[in-house]
């Protein structure tokens, strides 16, 4: 069953350029790991602080492999606040039927 874990993040708006570049090598290491279907650290657009987490998995297994292995980010910046859930897909298909 594909999982996505998917939410957003809040740090202080002047770290949050720094802490999505501190995240640059997660990204990196997620997208070449097998299972991985989608993976993005990236900034909101309307709200200064925030950013937006975005995974695609083929399976919890293949997430918690890449858990088990990933490397850590290159920064050590706090949350304000954090709403990243995961959820398990029974089904896909096209967004608009």
């Amino acid at each position: 069953m594909a999982v996505i874990v998917a939410g957003k993040l809040y740090v202080d708006p002047e770290e949050r350029d720094r802490f999505i570049e501190g995240h640059r090598a997660i990204v990196e290491a997620a997208r070449g790991h097998p299972g991985c279907l989608d993976l993005s650290i990236s900034p909101d657009p309307l709200e200064p602080g925030r950013v937006n987490n975005f995974e695609y998995w083929e399976s919890h297994e293949a997430l918690e492999a890449f858990r088990a292995a990933a490397p850590r980010p290159s920064v050590s910046i706090e949350f304000r606040d954090a709403q990243v859930f995961k959820h398990e897909i029974s089904h896909t298909g096209p967004p608009f039927d």
